[in-house]
């Protein structure tokens, strides 16, 4: 069971890492985020805007 738990958390992490590579920002950043702070980064990630290629 408590596998399971580390399983979706690093699901987690690596679903957050392609959604920040999709609004230009590091995913391996992210991905470390990620597993610090779970869900909360991913709301994070939600409500920040894309940024350009001038703001990358």
């Amino acid at each position: 069971m408590e596998n399971q738990f580390y399983v979706g958390w690093g699901t987690l992490a690596l679903i957050n890492a392609g959604l920040a590579q999709g609004k230009n920002r590091s995913g391996l950043n992210w991905f470390f985020i990620s597993l610090f702070l779970g869900p909360i980064a991913t709301f994070l990630l939600l409500i920040h805007e894309k940024l350009t290629e001038e703001e990358h």
